[in-house]
């Protein structure tokens, strides 16, 4: 079972590009808080926390936001939904949570980890991996962490598509192209056709 984690926010009152300079030289992070419902609450959080959580976190787990206000606090099944990063500097310059209903199917883009050694590698193939997320539906206390796929039965010129994943139970991968998540291709066909393109 995930670890359930939370992350304490305060509502902001000030908003506007000055403002959020401001709330950065502080080490605090603007952000938003929505939900399906239209809810939308600007928010700030201390960065440091912030980092720590999306470490474990990433897009795909669900944690407990803690808002804090005057009437007190108010605990949100929440997503970081989308971080803003500063160009240059390892710095998130915004942040964006989603509330989620732990009751109702969600739709989200989980990662994709290859292991195995595939056969056709051995045989001097080449391993591509032509998608590294999966957009699949679930509850959201069922999101995974990751889509796990072995490719050690992969021949050359063989390609693992999005309907042979094994997802488990009660997630469901989101297509409408039988697309190719990962495949064996021949480097030297790959050399050809470079060659012939140019």
């Amino acid at each position: 079972m995930k670890e359930q984690l939370s992350l304490a926010v305060t509502p902001r009152a000030t908003k506007g590009k000055g403002a959020c300079r401001r709330l950065r030289v502080e080490n605090l992070v603007p952000g938003i808080f929505y939900d399906s419902k239209g809810t939308n609450i600007p928010v700030m959080v201390a960065e440091l926390p912030l980092t720590k959580l999306r470490e474990k976190t990433g897009s795909s787990h669900v944690f407990d936001l803690v808002i804090e206000s005057e009437e007190g606090p108010q605990t949100r099944p929440s997503l970081i939904w989308n971080v803003q990063r500063h160009p240059t500097k390892p710095r998130i310059t915004h942040v964006d949570f989603y509330g989620v209903d732990l009751e109702k199917v969600i739709r989200v883009s989980v990662p994709v980890v290859v292991t195995g050694k595939a056969k056709g590698v051995v045989l001097g193939g080449k391993l591509e991996i032509f998608r590294d997320m999966v957009e699949v539906e679930c509850l959201p206390l069922s999101i995974p962490d990751m889509v796990t796929i072995d490719v050690s039965a992969l021949d050359t010129n063989e390609n693992i598509v999005v309907s042979d994943l094994v997802l488990p139970e009660g997630v469901k991968a989101v297509y409408e192209d039988n697309y190719a998540v990962v495949g064996v291709v021949f480097e030297a066909e790959e050399e050809e056709k470079t060659t012939a393109e140019s």
